[in-house]
């Protein structure tokens, strides 16, 4: 993994702030999913971190945003999902964002900026993970255009590390 730039376990206090991120990003107890004293390392790259909660790559952060893994499946099956055909498929896992023409069905409400995650219609299998640039009744309306915004997806380099990692810090998916 030559793009590795480091790795540690998070300190207490840095433990503190991602999981109150979380909680406050996802609206939903971060003790509920990780328990009261979860371990936690950090994989750095040159482009985004990803975070190791109890064994499973469940968060990545790039730039600013923090953002499930599509291996995080307990918090997969808990925020908004978004069901687009199949052709638009190839499309988004080569980073494009989710355009209205492509989305075949829109479940769960949301606010703008919350982050969704895309389902393709064949196999219902998570391909992506979004993030909302409008509310759930609008994107619901809209027919043409832009309506998520692409984090992360099956074959990016957040994918492509995690798959990477050493057999002993990685969870079967």
């Amino acid at each position: 993994m030559r793009d590795l730039v480091g790795r540690h376990f998070l300190k207490d206090k840095e433990k503190k702030i991602l999981l109150q991120s979380f909680s406050e990003t996802f609206g939903i107890e971060a003790g509920r999913l990780f328990g009261p004293k979860p371990r936690i390392e950090v994989f750095e790259t040159l482009k985004h971190k990803i975070f190791i909660i109890n064994g499973v790559p469940c968060l990545a952060k790039s730039d600013a945003n923090l953002f499930p893994t599509l291996m995080f499946k307990e918090i997969l099956a808990l925020i908004p999902k978004v069901t687009v055909d199949m052709g638009a498929v190839p499309y988004i896992c080569n980073g494009a964002d989710i355009m209205a023409p492509g989305i075949v069905k829109i479940n769960g409400g949301f606010k703008e900026k919350t982050l969704i995650v895309v389902l393709d219609e064949k196999y219902k299998k998570p391909i992506a993970i979004g993030r909302a640039l409008f509310d759930s009744e609008s994107s619901k309306a809209l027919r043409q255009g832009k309506i998520f915004e692409n984090l992360h997806y099956v074959g990016d380099s957040v994918w492509n590390t995690i798959k990477k990692l050493p057999r002993n810090e990685k969870v079967k998916t």
